[in-house]
């Protein structure tokens, strides 16, 4: 049995039969940027609200790397604040920081789907007269009780591809305060070919998880026919890298993933990525060490994230029963960040729970994920 890391593409999702329905937010937002991925919207962001050197962006110490390096790139200079092992901010240590440097920008991240505490850092902003961004690359679909996550920040960021099955999509949401530079901001077209590439590659893991003999052999023809196109010039533009490529950033979202925008089922989605995790939840409570063990009422999760002592062995000894473990944030940086964000960064494993995994899945994931025995992190 196959379980991909992230949810494939369905043939009927190709088609926009549900093109009167009511899209939630983000993608009902008007004002809205559309880029191939989501670090280009972040550098255009602060390119536009002309950071300088001078004003600090508070930004978390635990990130992938994509949004500071776009941060830095836009001229912004930044200062960490610690994030502690139940993914939310130091709030003592946050606000000592912002009372010190009075910050341009208060930078959010909610992680896997949870959400940081709104209240405080709102209240925080509003003190020291901050700008509030909420990234929320990682929580589409994720809300609290006063509304959906990324809708009370100034700005909001979202990555559509990592929760829908898109082969490219990063959003820029001006709630407050639309800036003339963004809205005269003219995208280049997603080369075609690295689209089509990406959207096959997201058929594919459908149909590896349901024959993985012959989705793996077409696969395999695949990348060997992107190697060739790529060869003779094909125009590849990586998504859900790490990495930062000045090239790229006015690229906009790829015609493919506006189509399939419109034809998801975002209840669905929702409902079963939280079955799905309720499901793990029940079965592998007191039996592996997890991250986070609550599901309020809004959060629509990411992943199941589990704390190994050896990140690494752990996802491929998972990818051998070929299930899709995701090793986040593995990148070594060249800065330092705090011992709670090290922690997080060496030990959390992410389990696959997306709307592509079956109730027959769920129980193939926490069947091996027992059977191996695998070792808990040391706090």
């Amino acid at each position: 049995m196959y379980v991909s890391s992230w949810p494939g593409l369905n043939a009927h999702e190709l088609l926009p039969w549900k093109s009167g329905q009511a899209l939630p937010y983000p993608l009902n937002n008007a004002h809205r940027l559309e880029f191939c991925v989501a670090r280009s919207g972040i550098y255009h962001l602060f390119r536009a609200l002309e950071v300088k050197p001078k004003d600090v962006v508070l930004v978390p110490d635990y990130h992938s790397g994509n949004e500071v390096a776009a941060i830095r790139a836009a001229g912004a200079n930044i200062t960490f604040y610690p994030i502690r092992r139940n993914l939310e901010p130091d709030m003592e240590e946050l606000s000592r920081l912002a009372r010190r440097l009075r910050p341009r920008v208060i930078y959010v991240i909610h992680y896997l789907g949870w959400p940081q505490p709104l209240d405080d850092i709102e209240a925080l902003c509003r003190e020291q007269g901050s700008i509030l961004i909420e990234d929320c690359a990682l929580s589409l679909l994720s809300a609290i009780d006063r509304g959906p996550l990324g809708a009370f920040g100034d700005y909001s960021i979202f990555c559509l591809y990592k929760t829908l099955p898109v082969p490219n999509g990063g959003l820029l949401v001006q709630n407050r305060n639309a800036l003339p530079q963004l809205d005269g901001l003219k995208l280049e077209r997603c080369p075609r070919l690295s689209a089509l590439g990406r959207t096959a590659e997201l058929a594919l893991e459908t149909m590896r998880s349901r024959a993985d003999r012959i989705g793996k052999a077409l696969f395999v023809l695949k990348q060997s026919v992107g190697r060739t196109l790529r060869r003779g010039g094909a125009r590849h533009v990586p998504v859900g890298d790490i990495g930062w490529d000045l090239a790229n950033v006015k690229l906009g979202m790829s015609r493919i993933s506006n189509t399939v925008v419109k034809g998801l089922d975002y209840s669905q989605i929702r409902n079963r990525r939280r079955e799905n995790y309720l499901f793990l939840l029940d079965r592998l409570r007191g039996r592996v060490k997890m991250l986070r063990d609550d599901l309020d009422e809004g959060v629509c999760p990411l992943f199941f994230p589990i704390l190994v002592q050896d990140k690494h062995a752990a996802a491929k000894a998972l990818w051998a029963k070929d299930i899709g473990a995701v090793e986040f944030w593995n990148d070594n940086l060249n800065y330092a960040i705090g011992p709670e964000a090290e922690f997080l960064r060496d030990h959390v494993l992410e389990l696959p729970i997306h709307q592509g995994v079956s109730s027959y899945q769920a129980e193939y994931i926490c069947d091996q994920v027992l059977r191996l025995n695998l070792r808990p992190a040391e706090c």
